[in-house]
């Protein structure tokens, strides 16, 4: 039998047959659709999944401001972020970040399920996150995508 048939193919940055994709966010809770994305984001979704390199796609989410929440969570959940002087931590609630940056919300969510490491910063950049229905990539022809969730 030919050994050669069992060699392990690992993808790499020239090998990786990466796409556009592009997803909808109207009405989907903001973590099914993160965790979907960062998903994608990674490559997992492809035969040729590698854990080391970026073979995943580039994501367009589009419609960012009509994410949903469950629960009371647009009043009781809390972001927290620190601007570095002492007493510097400050607070925002999901109805604050959506009127102050709408895509905040989802580009936090796929970056905190996304590995913590050089691997997982250069995988979040393949992210685009747009708040309403028109984006840049036009160019680039994004099929668009249905989440599962």
């Amino acid at each position: 039998m030919d050994t050669l048939s069992y060699k392990t193919v690992s993808a790499n940055k020239e090998t990786a047959d990466k796409q556009w994709l592009l997803v909808d966010a109207t009405g989907k809770n903001l973590g099914r659709i993160a965790s979907e994305v960062a998903s994608l984001l990674r490559g997992k979704h492809k035969p040729l999944f590698t854990p080391h390199a970026d073979c995943g796609d580039y994501v367009v989410v589009i419609n960012a401001e009509k994410v949903a929440l469950t629960g009371n969570k647009w009043d009781e959940k809390v972001y927290v972020r620190y601007t570095g002087y002492p007493g510097g931590q400050r607070f925002a609630t999901p109805k604050e970040m959506m009127a102050k940056h709408p895509t905040a919300m989802i580009e936090m969510a796929v970056r905190g399920m996304l590995p913590k490491n050089r691997l997982g910063r250069a995988v979040f950049r393949n992210l685009y996150v747009y708040a309403g229905s028109e984006h840049k990539q036009e160019a680039q022809q994004p099929q668009s995508y249905t989440l599962k969730g």
